[in-house]
């Protein structure tokens, strides 16, 4: 009896399966016209994202451009194994993360603060001025940000004309190393903070202003409107856009690091992308660069997982993966 209970279990449950099949396929076949716009993204992406992997090969093998991928000599985990007993390793990963982190640090909040404080706004007009004025730096090149921090914080630029009523001597602003950190994060949190507000402003756009009024009545001030009204709307916002912050946080910018980076402050801006690039196309040790690189996006991927389990255990299994 408990054989042809089993057997009828299972053949039930391949009944299902079949159904939800031929239920998943009628709907494909339905909506083909769908799955035809959605098919240049999807070719694209495969092109252009999933082909490229394969060259990542070279991150276990002595690459030789002569040879090719196929004709290089398989050297297994030989490049991760010198990149974690050199000298530099444990300076750059120490650089990569504090940056980061730090970034993460400071940068997360402020956005935030800033939808806040715009959503209090009640005129439309300064509202939007002030908007366009935040979200402006947005649009600067990362080439002409780096311009403007030389510009006013070298020796002889605006910042130390002004200190120099309280200093006897210029500062070197961009050949201190403690002070590099401090300029690369607050410069980036100027840059994106207005933009990063967006998001956080739309999402209070849907809050009923009902629920404020209500709350006035019955004598909430501004901080408990805040606490009990915005900030819970936000909070789903927010959880993903932290996951995905936190995902990245070893994904940091080589650009802004590399254009700032000087002969003096080098043992706080040399991070894992800019060590890439310098052992990768200027000294040509593709294979090592690569596994550099591989290494990188393991330690994200890492990263992604935990910070998406930590938020989901926080915020009542809600995340992102």
């Amino acid at each position: 009896m408990q054989e042809l209970a089993k057997a009828d279990a299972s053949v039930i449950s391949e009944t299902k399966k079949d159904s939800k099949l031929k239920t998943k396929l009628h709907y494909m076949r339905k909506n083909y016209i769908l799955y035809l716009f959605l098919a240049p993204a999807i070719i694209l992406t495969i092109i252009f994202k999933y082909v490229p992997m394969y060259g990542a090969s070279i991150a276990f093998k002595d690459f030789s451009p002569i040879r090719g991928i196929n004709g290089s000599e398989w050297v297994g985990l030989k490049h991760f194994s010198d990149f974690l007993s050199s000298p530099n390793f444990m300076d750059i990963l120490v650089n990569t993360l504090k940056l980061s982190s730090f970034e993460l640090l400071i940068g997360f909040p402020i956005p935030i603060i800033l939808a806040l404080m715009l959503n209090q706004l009640r005129k439309a007009g300064v509202k939007k001025n002030l908007q366009l004025i935040l979200y402006a730096p947005h649009f600067i090149s990362v080439v002409v940000i780096s311009g403007m921090i030389f510009l006013f914080l070298s020796p002889t630029g605006p910042i130390n004309a002004m200190l120099s009523v309280f200093t006897d001597k210029p500062i070197s602003f961009m050949s201190d190393p403690d002070v590099f950190r401090s300029i690369y994060i607050w410069s980036g949190v100027w840059q994106g903070a207005g933009w990063a507000s967006i998001i956080y402003v739309a999402a209070l756009a849907n809050v009923d202003p009902q629920l404020h009024d209500a709350a006035t009545v019955d004598g909430a001030s501004l901080l408990q409107r805040i606490w009990h009204i915005d900030l819970p709307t936000l909070k789903p916002v927010m959880a993903v856009l932290f996951i995905l912050a936190a995902g990245g946080i070893m994904a940091i910018g080589f650009e802004k690091a590399y254009l700032l980076q000087t002969s003096m402050n080098l043992p706080s801006s040399e991070i894992i992308s800019t060590y890439v690039y310098k052992r990768g196309l200027q000294a040509g040790d593709y294979s090592f660069a690569t596994a550099v690189g591989l290494f990188n996006a393991v330690i994200n991927v890492i990263l992604l997982v935990f910070v998406n389990r930590v938020v989901k255990k926080l915020n009542e299994g809600e995340g992102l993966l």
